[in-house]
């Protein structure tokens, strides 16, 4: 499974929206890595267990403790660019991955391009369209409202 979209950050069209900056996108997005129960619904916790670095490139070692189901996962932060999140396979869950990206195809227009991606479950055929869209549904707001919380983070000078 693949899924993939945008989410405009800066949007010209509504001019009482402050700009944000790239380097506060950014801060939002490792803020989002180091503290995301501030971001995911549902969350009860996360540990970070080990930080590291792969040349340029910052790493985390987490778990996500959401009660009855743990996620263990690995961040890798590209400064300023993107951030992936590589996720464990787990008992009916696949391995899976979210890349964000931020992307400025011109000055101060930002957008973050979210990509889902997974393996299929052994034992589960495809999902049907419905499914699908209504997953990719919940992807895509879930993905607004971190936009939304980097946002007001800027806002209230914490980024």
């Amino acid at each position: 499974m693949r899924y993939e979209h945008l989410v405009e950050v800066n949007d010209p069209r509504v001019p009482l929206l402050p700009l944000l900056t790239r380097a506060q996108l950014w801060r939002g997005l490792v803020r989002r890595a180091e503290q995301p129960w501030e971001f995911v619904l549902g969350l009860n916790g996360a540990t970070v267990h080990a930080r590291g670095h792969e040349g340029a490139v910052a790493t985390l070692t987490r778990t996500l403790d959401f009660g009855s189901f743990v996620v263990h996962d690995r961040v890798l932060l590209t400064p300023l660019e993107q951030t992936r999140i590589e996720t464990e396979a787990a008992a009916g869950f696949p391995a899976s991955s979210l890349t964000i990206r931020i992307e400025e195809p011109h000055p101060q227009r930002l957008y973050l391009r979210f990509v889902y991606e997974s393996a299929a479950v052994d034992g589960q055929g495809e999902l049907d369209a419905v499914t699908v869209g209504l997953r990719n549904q919940a992807y895509e707001q879930a993905d607004i409202d971190t936009v939304g919380r980097i946002r007001e983070l800027a806002e209230q000078g914490l980024l």
